[in-house]
């Protein structure tokens, strides 16, 4: 009974809370922690039961009867005269494309809840706010209805604008209006290819129906589906049987589309000049790279990090930047192949472009956490490389890539806050021999330094061989990504290493001293809090870098699939480069 309602208590476990924690009265305020905490737990031992449950030879991906834990609720239906029929469903099920990242949110959720242990200042609103986002998050990993998806990625958008506005640094009004500006313009960018591929796709079970083929969509067998898709080609289907539909699976099926429609998938159909699907790509290309983020619509992410609190730029880190990348794959890449494919050697070369550039800008940065958010630019463009390879090893490498920086990054947005929590002071030359100092502290930061570099026994460096594995073969396997990409990015490894080996040198290495603002005498080593942040982390970086096995048996099929439906789609369009 339970694993039939699994993913919605995921979902509205931390909206129930939210609206609990809202409606306490004030002398209450010493629960909200703990109620966050409890939910937060609640949610990692259902992701247990996710992950132990989940069956390793089923793909996804296009197929609905192979996603698991699905849940089906008819939502918004009614009808649009000359247009048809609207159909809108709550329909959420996860595969191996998204079941990794459901368990990778909820551990860096609860990590980020601990993290916020000490945040008193209208603890209200900010516990509210975070299980909101936390809601929102889950949302985007599991929903199968474009829809659906979009309203938990705009969900997203305000608790984060808040948190920011509200619990930031000095200039967080500045930082929280350029992320809420930036998130919001590649929200319309996706609305508007929603829009397009809403016009075009219609649900042919549901046509089925209104056809009088079948008495209801259980009924529906995948004989009458085939007739339905016949009977659309011939255009058969009178319009005001046309059943149009936002189900993300239907839209991954070239015979699920209206002849003649905006995203036609036999006739090129033009727009503003250039051809409607590829057009289509493009925005919902850019509307992603904004989230992931991609450079050079990368410039939100630094000052979002600078005056986000700690907790908060360990979920922007760990799991917000993988809802761009996830968004990309689960509609740029399967609905759009055709456009995959013709983007693929742009996708690599910005991939690249964002590894070299920043690292370049880590290396010159001058605030640790400035370093760190220019480290996730560099270490998010392996994973555009990975999937402009569309090769096995990449794809499952930039899968990979997005588990891992989410686990390194936490620990290491975690790392900066130790110091920022005890001094209110990030800048690097301030600090120097905090290994005497804080012994303990500086293990974890060298462990993760190292980890996040991509040293062979830690998660990153599987990650980062995959995807450098793929990308390097495929110009042999598909001709998409030539190997000097691979090559250059390759000197990304290199920049990582010189700017945390130039930190560690600066900041924990060399006799003790502080300056400017910084007083010693406030510089303790780590307390039983924030073990228990970093020892999970240190233990999932490891544990994924030894058995990766761990990750990859979850998502081998899946991407198996998926790299087969991209590279050998059906769409209609030249993808010359």
């Amino acid at each position: 009974m339970l694993n039939d309602y699994l993913l919605s208590t995921l979902i509205f476990l931390p909206l129930t809370a939210a609206v609990i924690i809202a409606l306490l009265p004030q002398p209450a305020k010493q629960f909200y922690k703990y109620i966050a905490l409890f939910v937060c737990f609640v949610q990692l031992i259902l992701a247990g039961v996710i992950y132990f449950g989940f069956n390793h030879n089923l793909q996804g991906v296009r197929e609905i009867e192979s996603f698991q834990y699905t849940e089906f609720t008819p939502w918004i239906n009614f009808e649009l005269a000359s247009l048809g029929k609207l159909s809108a469903n709550y329909f959420v099920g996860v595969d191996g494309l998204s079941v990794t990242m459901v368990l990778l949110s909820v551990v860096v959720l609860l990590i980020g809840v601990v993290s916020s242990w000490n945040i008193t200042e209208k603890a209200k609103g900010y516990f509210s706010l975070y299980l909101v986002l936390n809601a929102a998050i889950i949302g985007c990993f599991v929903a199968l209805d474009f829809l659906l998806f979009y309203l938990f990625f705009e969900f997203m958008l305000l608790p984060m604008y808040f948190l920011i506005g509200l619990w930031g640094g000095p200039r967080r009004d500045y930082a929280s209006i350029k992320f809420f500006l930036y998130t919001l313009l590649g929200s319309v960018l996706i609305l508007i290819v929603m829009i397009m591929l809403y016009l075009s796709v219609v649900d042919p079970a549901a046509t089925a129906v209104e056809l009088n083929l079948a008495s209801n969509i259980e009924n529906v067998s995948p004989d009458i589906v085939q007739q339905v898709q016949d009977m659309l080609l011939a255009r058969q289907v009178p319009v005001e049987n046309l059943v149009h539909t936002f189900n993300m699976v239907y839209m991954t099926d070239p015979g699920n589309y209206i002849p003649n429609s905006v995203m036609d998938v036999q006739v090129v159909r033009e727009l503003l000049g250039q051809p409607a699907r590829l057009l289509a790509f493009l925005l919902l290309f850019i509307g992603f790279a904004i989230k992931i983020p991609v450079v050079p619509v990368h410039t939100w992410l630094p000052d979002a990090h600078v005056e986000a609190p700690t907790p908060i730029s360990v979920v922007l880190a760990g799991v917000l930047l993988k809802v761009g990348a996830y968004g990309l794959i689960r509609t740029g890449y399967l609905i759009i192949p055709d456009g995959a494919i013709h983007y693929a050697w742009w996708i690599g070369l910005f991939g690249v472009i964002s590894i070299i550039y920043g690292a370049m800008c880590a290396l010159a940065s001058r605030d640790l956490k400035k370093l760190i958010a220019y480290s996730s630019v560099s270490h998010m463009g392996f994973v555009l490389l990975g999937l402009a390879s569309l090769t096995s090893e990449g794809v499952s490498g930039a899968i990979y890539q997005m588990v891992s920086h989410g686990i390194i990054s936490a620990a290491l947005f975690l790392i900066a806050g130790v110091v920022y929590d005890r001094s209110h002071n990030r800048i690097i030359e301030n600090y120097s021999g905090l290994a005497s100092k804080m012994p303990k502290y500086s293990i974890f930061v060298i462990i993760f330094f190292f980890a996040s570099m991509g040293l062979p026994g830690f998660s990153g460096f599987i990650a980062e061989v995959f995807v450098l594995l793929g990308s390097f073969s495929s110009s042999v396997v598909n001709g998409l990504i030539p190997r000097w990409m691979t090559i250059l990015a390759a000197t990304g490894l290199i920049l990582s290493a010189s700017y945390y080996l130039w930190t560690i040198q600066r900041m924990f290495f060399g006799q003790f001293f502080t300056k400017g603002p910084v007083e010693a005498n406030s510089l303790t080593d780590i307390n039983r809090r924030e073990y228990l942040m970093f020892i999970p982390l240190f233990v999932l970086a490891l544990l994924l870098g030894i058995f990766p096995g761990l990750i990859l048996d979850l998502i081998n099929q899946s991407v198996s699939l998926f790299v087969e439906t991209v590279n050998n789609h059906e769409f209609k369009i030249p993808h010359n480069n």
